[in-house]
């Protein structure tokens, strides 16, 4: 809660994923990879309540293990083409009373309390309407481009920036997955968190969003807990 204010945290983990097959609860260093999540609401001064909403009954049994609230959603919201926002409002209709909601990317495994709390105050600070986490962008799109077929490089970049180096290109930054905060009636009634206006970003480290999507992610992330594990004995 918030000056009087509830705020609902959602997290979203569907049992299909075709690129790196059960992810959501893939064992990473000592846990399973949604227990990160879920983990890292517990403590906060904020959220009033957590709610894992999935299809899948072994995901759900794991999310119960670890302390969070079950909610099972129809199927009908767990394919390929089924939104997040529409998994966020699936849950809202349903459990009212909450001014604000909080959508928590089970795949962001290292993101932790000190993000979240932090994002809420920001978001409140602000007074925003929606608030999305975003990181540095790991290297500049002012270097990138799209190719076809011939892969031809002509026109590939600005000249502008041919011979720039990457410390005086300007900072870019991306959407890093790792959380989406809004109100409940804008979310009900815009049916995104991406709106026109009043809406602001929080800035997270780049180790802190990396958004588990591939093997090579999985593996980056677990190299890093093992890493701060190691160094914490």
């Amino acid at each position: 809660m918030f000056n009087g204010k509830k705020i609902l945290a959602i997290i979203p983990a569907r049992g299909a994923s075709k690129r790196l097959p059960r992810k959501n609860i893939l064992p990473l260093a000592d846990k399973p990879l949604i227990a990160y999540s879920i983990d890292a609401t517990k403590g906060s001064k904020h959220i009033d309540r957590v709610v894992v909403s999935s299809d899948d009954d072994e995901i759900l049994s794991v999310a119960k293990e670890y302390g969070a609230e079950i909610f099972k959603r129809d199927s009908s919201l767990a394919q390929d083409t089924t939104k997040s926002i529409d998994v966020v409002i699936d849950v809202v209709e349903q459990l009212i009373g909450y001014d604000f909601v909080i959508l928590l990317q089970p795949t962001s495994p290292l993101r932790d309390l000190d993000d979240i709390d932090g994002a809420i105050e920001q978001y409140f600070t602000k007074d925003a309407t929606s608030l999305i986490a975003v990181c540095e962008n790991e290297h500049s799109p002012l270097w990138s481009n799209t190719l076809d077929e011939s892969l031809s490089m002509d026109n590939f970049l600005d000249d502008k920036y041919n011979n720039s180096r990457g410390q005086d290109l300007p900072t870019y930054y991306r959407i890093n997955g790792a959380f989406y905060m809004s109100s409940v009636e804008s979310v009900r009634k815009k049916k995104t968190f991406f709106i026109k206006e009043n809406i602001y970003a929080y800035k997270m480290s780049q180790e802190h969003s990396i958004d588990i999507d591939t093997k090579l992610d999985f593996l980056i992330a677990q190299t890093i807990l093992k890493e701060e594990k190691r160094c914490n004995i």
